[in-house]
């Protein structure tokens, strides 16, 4: 699955990926494309605190930031 979440400062794009997260099955990925430097630490730690895991972290040529999220278990 992928989540747009261009354009959207914090807390925006954690709320966003909490939100999409939900619908995605354990062990399946969720891409995050976004712009807020601040979202490759603030997703991260979100994902460590609710059981899921950063795959992979990754700045586009065109600037984009994207975050690809492996989900875990439901707490």
């Amino acid at each position: 699955m992928d989540l747009d979440a261009r354009y959207l400062l914090c807390p925006m794009p954690v709320i966003r990926v909490s939100a999409a997260i939900a619908h995605v099955a354990a062990g399946d990925t969720l891409t995050v494309r976004c712009t807020d430097p601040g979202a490759l630490h603030d997703i991260p730690a979100w994902c460590r605190l609710e059981g899921h895991e950063v795959v992979e972290t990754r700045t586009e040529p065109s600037g984009d930031i994207m975050i690809v999220i492996r989900a875990g278990g439901r707490k």
